[in-house]
């Protein structure tokens, strides 16, 4: 006989697979002043993006009406009120670093609210979910029509399910690609068969995004494809005002039956509703994770069963861990702290980022000047001995008519300009006429007597004699013995 002590033990293989394999999420419907907020977000968010395209706004002749336009063939980006040219990204830059620190301090008074309710995955998941939801039932129905084979009633319900997420992938494509072009020229040509190539392209390209990222990977793109997850770990704190269970008068937790006393147990049923109503499939009563999107809708959840079972509701709430240990410990629950040094921090960079926009806005020119001066040769000894040089100075006018400038040099005694191979004698000033919304280049000469210093710093002044807007560029002017110091 075998000794049952010595026999050898059965040891599970372990789990070598580089990817696991995905759980499919199925979120149940749910009802509630959570619920109706998100939906309200979402109708707004999908409406902004809708509709902007479509809002005119008038420039003057020769110039896009479209409110909202970032034109890539002409390089200009417009906005209502604003015209801004390439040479001017900054302005774009500040507003994507603004945007961050925004996001940086709403997520450490609030936690993620931005995934939950105004992420673009989020809206059109959410969107996608509700047609699902009216075509093949809630997360039972659902669930219980995927696990059997194919038939008739599961066939056309998700031929159907998936034609209509096609065609809101297909509206939200071809809307992306109005903020590129004229929204109804576009619109014309893409179904005459008249529009670029590009946008043919394009318009597919973000259908089948929209389509494989809301329609199929869902929660994954929360998990694992976007990195604010990972980064939002060093924005929350214990005063954090996120969605939190009340453990202590949760726990612990169990089962119920009717006429059961309270006593000695928690109000938490284990009923799993909450779990359920996630988009992402994780539960609350776990504390904070990864992939919670602090949408709230477990609250609704939670407060549903609370209400049928005749208890105190928000056992699952906004609230911070600060508070949460408080109660645990029997202590009162201190105040909310939404300033603190955190926040002070991200509002100060808010703050500063903002009035520094805002004063670089206020004092752009509509008129620019860029100077390069040629390196070959670096300069031209003329027959009278005077030295000269020659420039290629750019001329932006952002004004849709011709502008007449003047263009001066100090910093050069006795220096002269001329345009070149324009038949005009060298003079201390130059009258030049820039065309309209466009840079204009012109080659000037520089002609100084000859000066003993080998290279002398100068100043390019452009005036605009409409406005009086001035706006000037260092260069240098190179004499003998610059070669030697080369």
């Amino acid at each position: 006989m075998t000794n049952l002590a010595e026999a050898p033990r059965h040891t599970p293989e372990p789990d070598t697979r580089l990817v696991a394999d995905r759980v499919r999420v199925y979120p149940r419907a749910v009802h509630g002043p959570v619920r109706r907020f998100k939906w309200a977000v979402l109708w707004v968010c999908l409406s902004v993006y809708y509709l902007l395209p479509w809002l005119r706004w008038n420039r003057g002749p020769g110039r896009p009406d479209q409110a909202f336009l970032l034109d890539l063939a002409h390089e200009r980006l417009y906005l209502p009120g604003f015209e801004f040219w390439p040479q001017e990204i900054y302005f774009l830059t500040g507003v994507m670093v603004s945007a961050a620190i925004g996001l940086f301090l709403v997520t450490s008074v609030v936690g993620r609210v931005w995934c939950g309710y105004s992420c673009p995955q989020t809206v059109w998941t959410d969107l996608f979910l509700w047609f699902e939801r009216v075509i093949e039932g809630d997360r039972n129905a659902r669930m219980k029509r995927d696990a059997r084979p194919l038939d008739w009633d599961k066939a056309w319900r998700k031929v159907l399910k998936h034609g209509i997420w096609l065609g809101v992938a297909f509206w939200t494509g071809g809307a992306w690609i109005m903020y590129f072009v004229d929204a109804p020229t576009v619109t014309v040509e893409f179904w005459t068969g008249r529009a670029s190539t590009e946008v043919y392209f394009f318009t597919f390209l973000f259908t089948a995004t929209t389509y494989l990222l809301a329609g199929w990977a869902r929660e994954q793109v929360c998990t694992y494809m976007c990195p604010w997850p990972r980064f939002q770990a060093a924005m929350l704190d214990d005063e954090t005002f996120t969605v939190t269970y009340q453990h202590g008068r949760g726990e612990p937790r169990g089962k119920t039956h009717i006429g059961q006393s309270w006593a000695g147990r928690g109000d938490c049923v284990d009923c799993k509703a909450c779990v359920h109503v996630c988009p992402t499939g994780i539960d609350i009563r776990d504390g904070q994770q990864l992939e919670c999107i602090n949408c709230g809708l477990c609250v609704d959840a939670c407060n549903d069963v609370m209400t049928k079972l005749n208890r105190p509701l928000w056992l699952i709430n906004w609230d911070n861990l600060a508070r949460q240990a408080a109660r645990s410990e029997g202590r009162a629950p201190g105040k909310l702290h939404l300033l603190r040094p955190r926040t002070l921090l991200y509002l100060s960079v808010l703050l500063i980022g903002a009035v520094a926009m805002s004063t670089a806005l206020a004092m752009r020119a509509d008129i620019g000047l860029s100077v390069q001066r040629d390196r070959a040769p670096l300069f031209v000894r003329l027959a009278d001995g005077a030295i000269r040089n020659a420039y290629t100075v750019a001329v932006t006018n952002k004004e849709p008519a011709a502008e007449t400038m003047e263009l001066d040099l100090e910093g050069l005694d006795g220096a002269s300009l001329a345009v070149a191979e324009s038949g005009e004698k060298p003079a201390q000033r130059l009258v030049l006429t820039a065309d309209p919304d466009t840079e204009t280049n012109f080659r000037v000469l520089v002609q100084a007597p000859a000066a003993a210093s080998a290279s002398q710093k100068v100043n390019f002044i452009l005036r605009d004699r409409r406005s009086g807007e001035t706006v000037q560029r260092a260069s240098v002017f190179l004499g003998p013995g610059a070669a030697d110091r080369r």
